[in-house]
């Protein structure tokens, strides 16, 4: 789509200053997909050369923000990137367009890499148009649906997951109110060395919403969690999926994963 209101694009390496109108552009996959009436002015981050994903001498794995779905799927064969990577049921195009940090921004329930950030705790980098740099959370980032911490002209430049989360068995489980339809439910299981049992549920709810077990739970203990962690008015409601259904289905998904790891 023709963003007309748009009258200048800015280079990301000759920025100097933010202001009312101005968002940056990665992929653009969404800034494009919809009138944008109150920007006037875009800043480019596709020749910033960043390093799109690579390993930290400590074992992390860094992320950057501009990083495309297609590069980070291709980058590692771990299986809970390969399956949110899919989630996005999205076209070549997308995949070699769209960032990581355009979808963890955007901060939408149904975000694949929301959902794989959160569950394996990345840890997010923000820089200010003056170069402050601060870190957060993906579980803090994202406060609601399209709702997060960033602060007018902050920038994603990464996302760093720890080398103990990559190491820990992994369970997914997705669904959808039609076969190949945005997530309604997108629940992801951990079990780390020690045994402990880590849920992340997200596209169901309006932000991630994470229940940690030292010891392992019953079916009923791990519902009680879920219910307990999500409060009032946070189980999504959209055209997708009513909240009754996504919490319905992700106490289902969730019960599916506890018995897989256990």
């Amino acid at each position: 789509m023709d963003l007309n209101t748009v009258l200048e694009v800015c280079d990301a390496r000759d920025f100097t200053g933010w202001r009312t109108g101005d968002a940056y552009v990665g992929g653009g996959t969404y800034l494009f997909s919809e009138p944008q009436p109150h920007l006037n002015r875009l800043i480019d981050l596709s020749r910033l050369g960043w390093t799109p994903i690579r390993w930290l001498p400590n074992g992390n794995l860094e992320i950057a923000g501009t990083c495309t779905v297609a590069e980070l799927f291709e980058f590692t064969d771990h299986p809970l990137f390969e399956q949110c990577c899919h989630a996005f049921l999205a076209s070549w195009k997308i995949w070699h367009m769209a960032t990581v940090g355009g979808n963890l921004c955007n901060g939408l329930p149904a975000g694949p890499l929301i959902s794989l950030t959160a569950a394996l705790d990345g840890e997010i980098l923000l820089r200010s148009p003056v170069g402050v740099l601060r870190w957060v959370s993906v579980h803090e980032f994202i406060t609601g649906a399209g709702k997060k911490v960033l602060r007018p002209g902050e920038v994603l430049r990464s996302v760093t997951i720890p080398a103990e989360a990559l190491n820990r068995r992994t369970a997914f489980r997705q669904a959808s109110l039609y076969g190949l339809g945005r997530s309604g439910a997108l629940i992801i299981g951990t079990r780390d060395r020690a045994g402990e049992l880590e849920i992340t549920v997200t596209a169901a709810t309006t932000r991630p919403i994470r229940v940690r077990f030292r010891n392992w739970p019953n079916a009923a203990e791990l519902r009680t969690a879920i219910d307990s962690a999500v409060r009032p008015g946070e189980w999504f409601d959209d055209i997708h999926g009513l909240p009754e259904w996504r919490r319905h289905m992700a106490l289902l998904l969730a019960e599916e994963i506890r018995r897989e790891l256990a």
